[in-house]
């Protein structure tokens, strides 16, 4: 006897529902093992004690990522995670970067960094990733500022291989003027509009009288000293 139309219809809807089911189940599951790999790989790195992956786990992550602890990648990778504290990683930080990586394994963490940088790098993320940086390197909570060494090397970490003559001449700047002992987050925004928006080294666009932080109002001034 020949099924109704309706019939077959209920019975595509169960066979359907069915097959939504397993793939939802297997799924979890996949993610299940997945978090658990992650996990594992954490407590390679983490002290037993904090449960926090610190300095030195840090650097054995390094070691075996075959990149130094000042390696710029290791920044974007705090990035990703979304990590609070200098020099530490949550667990919950951790499941979040590896999971956005979809790196379980430390082979495939490491084949992870290089497109973790072209994401970073692209126009839309290094604004955001450039303010993190400042961010995550305040090591106290009321923290505003910081010292014009330390600023030094983040820009030189942060900027340098993109704007290598503007770096290199703002940190000459810093370096022997003696109006500034630290730098804030305005000031530290300012030099990355600095070097987006203005012509190096000409500077024609440059207008003092526009909203510029003053560092670089004395930055500028004195390099069209330096270049007289």
């Amino acid at each position: 006897m020949r099924r109704s139309a309706a019939s077959k219809k209920k019975s595509d809807s169960v066979t359907s529902a069915t097959t939504d089911l397993f793939r939802s189940g297997s799924s979890k599951a996949t993610s299940s093992k997945e978090m658990d790999r992650i996990d594992h790989l954490f407590n390679q790195y983490a002290n037993s004690s904090s449960n926090l992956i610190d300095p030195e786990g840090i650097e054995v992550l390094c070691s075996n990522l075959e990149v130094s602890h000042t390696d710029i990648r290791i920044l974007m990778l705090a990035w990703k995670m979304k990590a609070e504290k200098q020099g530490y990683f949550t667990q919950e930080e951790w499941r979040r970067g590896l999971k956005a990586l979809r790196a379980d394994t430390i082979n495939k963490l490491k084949k992870a960094l290089p497109e973790l940088e072209k994401e970073v790098r692209r126009q839309t993320n290094f604004a955001d990733f450039y303010a993190y940086a400042f961010r995550y390197c305040l090591t106290e909570e009321k923290q505003k500022s910081i010292d014009i060494e330390t600023i030094c090397q983040l820009l030189d970490i942060v900027m340098g291989s993109t704007f290598r003559a503007q770096v290199d001449y703002f940190v000459e700047y810093l370096k022997i003027q003696n109006d500034y002992k630290v730098i804030n987050m305005d000031q530290w925004m300012g030099f990355y509009r600095f070097c987006n928006e203005i012509s190096f080294p000409e500077m024609t666009e440059y207008n003092p009288e526009l909203a510029w932080p003053l560092v670089l109002d004395s930055f500028v001034e004195w390099i069209s000293e330096k270049q007289a």
